[in-house]
């Protein structure tokens, strides 16, 4: 039986040296590469023909490498976040023009995953929300992918329009904007990894929710499940969630 020969893009990173490493140690995967920003991956993609590309690099050049991907005909699995609703679907049609699966995870921790699903069910009862994420100081983009997710599923949990604060648009690189009409509190400190708290304020009572990232490897589930999964699809999914937890 062949294996899925995965090329990881970002491989002298953090993210992206664990992720070839766990690619490299799993049965049915095969790491072909390991590149970086010292190499043209369009030409990394011809020389060494995966049928995946994992994708951790940096929020500026996260679209551009995607189309990419996507135009070779191979399938992205980006852990590379900072795309914007126009950007997906952007992505969104390429795919569909190609039949062809992709995968956009703002986050591979199933912990986030459950938080941000949790996050969404609460809204229905608790509309009014903000959330407070943390990351380290390297973390390029402010609010996180994980966090403007989070606020997308809360918006969409809410019950009716009258729910709704004002929207403001996400400010670019903000410490503090809205977006989906929930409040998002960025903050880049030494000595945090990745967290991220949701806080719902109810009549006399509040709910808060909190997922901390204390080791890497608690992304590496999720990457080696989306190397897998994306071969089975025909179109481009944004979020985790959509197989591991099956939501439509």
């Amino acid at each position: 039986m062949s294996t899925i020969k995965v090329l990881v893009n970002g491989a002298s990173g953090r993210m992206g040296s664990l992720s070839a490493q766990h690619i490299d140690e799993c049965s049915s995967l095969t790491l072909v590469a390991g590149i970086d920003q010292r190499h043209d991956l369009k030409e990394a993609i011809e020389q060494y023909q995966p049928d995946v590309v994992v994708d951790f690099t940096v929020a500026s050049v996260g679209l551009l490498n995607a189309s990419i991907i996507i135009e070779a005909g191979v399938r992205p699995v980006m852990g590379t976040t900072g795309f914007t609703e126009q950007e997906v679907l952007r992505l969104e049609q390429q795919c569909q023009e190609k039949q062809l699966g992709g995968i956009i995870a703002p986050n591979f921790s199933l912990g986030a995953v459950l938080l941000m699903q949790i996050s969404k069910q609460v809204a229905r009862y608790f509309p009014q929300a903000e959330v407070i994420e943390g990351h380290h100081l390297g973390k390029e983009e402010a609010p996180s992918g994980t966090a403007i997710h989070t606020a997308e599923l809360i918006a969409q949990g809410r019950l009716t329009a009258t729910d709704l604060q004002r929207c403001h648009e996400v400010i670019p690189h903000a410490r503090g904007a809205f977006h989906e009409a929930v409040a998002i509190h960025s903050l880049r400190l030494p000595g945090v990894l990745a967290e991220q708290e949701v806080i719902f304020g109810g009549t006399g009572e509040t709910l808060r929710i909190k997922h901390q990232t204390l080791d890497r490897g608690c992304f590496m589930p999720g990457v080696l499940l989306a190397c897998h999964h994306v071969m089975t699809l025909d179109h481009l999914v944004y979020g985790l969630e959509h197989i591991l937890l099956n939501v439509e």
